[in-house]
């Protein structure tokens, strides 16, 4: 009834397809990988490595927009100068970064 080319082409469509099938998937992956898991990756370690960097004298910022001077460090927790005879004990990992360098100081 049907030639047989076609009968040879039925029976291999499916495995070759299966595959095809299976690349736009993969090439999503990658393309998600490298735009969203591999920088924040990155950022990830920035920040660790910022944290464990914090010496007495930086000027930081607190996830919580408290500005001051790192006075003391002790282990997971640093102790910070945001006034006169005012200072706050908080945790390392609350620290969100360095305070920019600004041209004058007030």
């Amino acid at each position: 009834m049907f030639p047989q080319s076609y009968v040879g082409l039925a029976a291999q469509a499916p495995a070759s397809g299966g595959l095809v099938a299976l690349l736009p998937l993969v090439l999503v992956l990658v393309i998600f990988y490298l735009l969203l898991i591999l920088p924040a990756q990155r950022r990830q370690k920035k920040i660790a490595s910022m944290h464990q960097s914090l010496k007495s004298g930086d000027k930081i910022v607190t996830n919580g927009g408290i500005y001051g001077v790192v006075v003391g460090v002790e282990g997971d927790t640093i102790q910070l100068r945001v006034a006169d005879q005012v200072k706050l004990r908080v945790a390392r990992n609350a620290v969100a970064g360095l305070q920019p360098e600004s041209g004058k100081e007030s």
